[in-house]
Parts: C-alpha cells; sequence; structure tokens
C-alpha cells in the first residue's frame, strides 16, 4: 500500500447520537448544533488535498461532507454503520437490562453484525482503498463503531480493539505511517465541542 493517509470524519451529531441511541441504517439528518459542528470541520480540512472522498450513503455523512466543504467522490456501503440489527434504535443500558454485560465489541448484535463481518468489511474498503494510497490522501466520512474498527484493523488489531478508539462526533482522525509501519498519528480531534466531548461515552 501507498505512503497516502487516511483522514477519518465522523459525522455530525443527530438526535440520536445525542440520546446514545444505537443507529446504523436509520437514515437521520443533522440537527441544527450537528450542522454547526460539520461546518467548523470546513477550516482544519481546507489546507488539505485528498486524492478521493469517499461517505458512506446515510445522509448524516454525505450532509456531513457538504458542510464540511469536502468535494465527495464516492459512496461505499462498507463505510457504514455496524448494523445493530434487533439492537437497532436502543441505548446501550436500555439492552443491558435485557441482557446484563452485553458488549457490542465483543457480542455484536442479533439479527444484526458480528465484530468479524464488520472487521471484514472494513478489511474490504482497505484494500480498495490501496491504488488511491498509492497516488494520495483519502478522506472517509462515516460513523463512530465502524470508523473505531477501520482504525484498529489498520494497525493490525482485532475489531474488538476498536472499542479502546472512543470517537466523538464531528471529529477528525489521521493513520498514516511511521517507519514503514501503519500508525494512529492523530485520533478524536475535535476542531469544535462535540455534542460528545463532556458526557459518558455509549460503549
Amino acid at each position: 500500500m501507498g505512503q497516502g493517509q487516511i483522514m477519518l470524519i465522523r459525522h455530525g451529531a443527530t438526535t440520536w447520537s445525542i440520546s446514545r441511541r444505537h443507529t446504523s441504517y436509520t437514515d437521520l439528518e443533522l440537527t441544527p448544533d450537528g450542522e454547526l459542528q460539520a461546518r467548523a470541520l470546513g477550516p482544519a480540512l481546507a489546507d488539505q488535498r485528498f486524492v478521493g472522498v469517499l461517505t458512506s450513503p446515510r445522509l448524516r455523512a454525505l450532509r456531513t461532507a457538504q458542510l464540511a466543504g469536502l468535494t465527495v467522490t464516492d459512496t461505499d456501503e462498507d463505510l457504514a454503520e455496524w448494523n445493530y440489527g434487533e439492537y437497532e434504535g436502543r441505548t446501550t443500558a436500555e439492552i443491558q437490562h435485557d441482557r446484563p454485560h452485553w458488549n457490542v465489541w465483543t457480542d455484536g448484535c442479533p439479527g444484526g453484525e458480528s465484530p468479524s463481518e464488520v472487521g471484514e468489511r472494513v478489511d474490504r474498503l482497505l484494500t480498495r482503498l490501496h491504488p488511491l494510497l498509492d497516488r494520495g490522501s483519502v478522506a472517509l466520512v462515516g460513523h463512530a463503531h465502524s470508523l473505531r474498527v477501520l482504525g484498529a484493523r489498520w494497525i493490525g488489531l482485532p475489531p474488538s480493539a476498536g472499542g479502546l478508539l472512543r470517537l466523538d462526533t464531528a471529529t477528525l482522525s489521521l493513520l498514516g505511517h511511521e517507519h514503514g509501519r501503519r500508525v494512529v498519528l492523530r485520533w478524536n480531534h475535535s476542531p469544535a465541542p462535540s455534542a460528545e466531548a463532556t458526557s459518558t461515552a455509549r460503549h
């Protein structure tokens, strides 16, 4: 793989991200604050040059890219959020009321995806990025859990290790290389106050 960098951009806040409901295929718009967050990404990205900008097909990701001033070159279903299946729209506390000690990072979701399945599609995406990274850097606009898995897989860790990489709304993270090794150059950087920055993480 080339030496280009990967900028990971999590979308701005939605009503469900604020209330910590698991949101994958539900196609929510950004809140007004989420739109402000997305616009606040613009100055930090203005001087960046990307050979490709890929987003999840979900509206919250596409809108974030637009408001941040990015020109989307493609959408990719492999950038969609972890499919939560029967747990869509529920909080971790609600799920654990029925299933104590449940953890998405190890247990996955009934009717949805397992950690290994999310890891497999993230790996597919990274493989498809090879030609682009030979030419330069790439921006990926997506969602908390799938981007956390991608960060873990980039540095050779299992999908479950994404649980150790908190990712707030409207944040920038940067993956790259050092001495020929894949590394995390920056993680969870917020150009503007995040709606989640002062609260407890979902998972």
